[in-house]
């Protein structure tokens, strides 16, 4: 009997150790039991009846799946090679989890096809260039038709990055030398623009240090000018009437060298003149 009931204990013990299960954090579990959707299982320690039920584990981190180059014919009628990345994630709610497994039969196979598809849908309404040039909008579109085509599945479309659109190798030389000769023509405008700028800045440069000269000599000879009036002003006001007087003098110096007799005005500067050079006494024509 002893041995009985050991035995039971040793039985429970083995079938609670198969029963348990760990989920991490970067998983989440869906436990079926006896086929039929029982439960979900979130992160750390979960218990399961053995062999009745059965637990799933789904990864709820951002994954990253490559869409695999593929040969798409342009609007131009031109090659691309293109390809494409798209990072999604399941979403972390046991109704996400449970989409992602019992909507979809293998969501990152369907992604990968519906990315192709897409991308031949886009790229082919395209010309190589403009394709080359939208790679923004592409993005844009594919990241917006995937979105909606897994709405039902579990999944979040995080983004989408077109990883290259490369044309057959004659195209890119083409392009190559096109481009090419598009930055030489850039360049040269740039250099004349450059040297127009310099040329235009030593003519400002030349005209105003003309005008700086002009303007200077305008000034020196206002100040001449003024210079030369004042004298004349001078002149007129201090030497027009003392060179009357001199002549006055000059005539008197003459008639005394013949010993004539010279009658002066009291009320003029002669005799005042005479009378401080001479000491002659003016005669008073008034007295008896």
């Amino acid at each position: 009997m002893l041995t009985f009931l050991y035995g039971i204990v040793i039985f429970f013990i083995v079938i609670f150790i198969m029963g348990i299960r760990i989920v991490r954090p970067t998983q989440r579990g869906l436990i079926e039991r006896m086929g039929k959707y029982n439960r979900s299982a979130s992160e750390g320690f979960n218990w399961i009846i053995p062999l009745i039920d059965t637990m799933y584990l789904v990864n709820v981190t951002e994954q990253m799946i490559d869409a695999e180059p593929q040969e798409i014919i342009t609007n131009d009628n031109l090659n691309a090679k293109v390809d494409a990345q798209v990072y999604f994630k399941v979403i972390a709610t046991e109704e996400g989890v449970k989409n992602s497994q019992y909507n979809v039969n293998n969501y990152k196979w369907q992604i990968v096809n519906l990315a192709r598809t897409t991308l031949r849908n886009i790229i082919g309404t395209l010309t190589l260039k403009s394709a080359n040039s939208e790679r923004g909008k592409i993005n844009e579109e594919l990241h917006k038709t995937l979105k909606e085509e897994t709405a039902s599945w579990g999944i979040a479309i995080v983004r989408t990055e077109l990883k290259e659109i490369d044309p057959p190798k004659d195209v890119q030389e083409t392009m190559n030398k096109v481009v090419k000769a598009e930055n030489e023509k850039i360049a040269a405008i740039d250099f004349a623009t450059a040297a127009e700028t310099t040329a235009d800045g030593v003519k400002r440069s030349e005209v105003k240090k003309a005008e700086g000269i002009k303007q200077g000599n305008i000034l020196k000879a206002e100040g001449e000018a003024e210079a030369i009036k004042l004298v004349n002003e001078a002149a007129e006001k201090y030497f027009i009437g003392n060179a009357q007087i001199l002549r006055k003098l000059e005539a008197v110096e003459k008639s005394l060298q013949h010993n004539a007799k010279i009658v002066v005005p009291t009320g003029s500067d002669l005799v005042n003149v005479i009378g401080e050079m001479a000491g002659i006494v003016p005669i008073n024509l008034n007295k008896g």
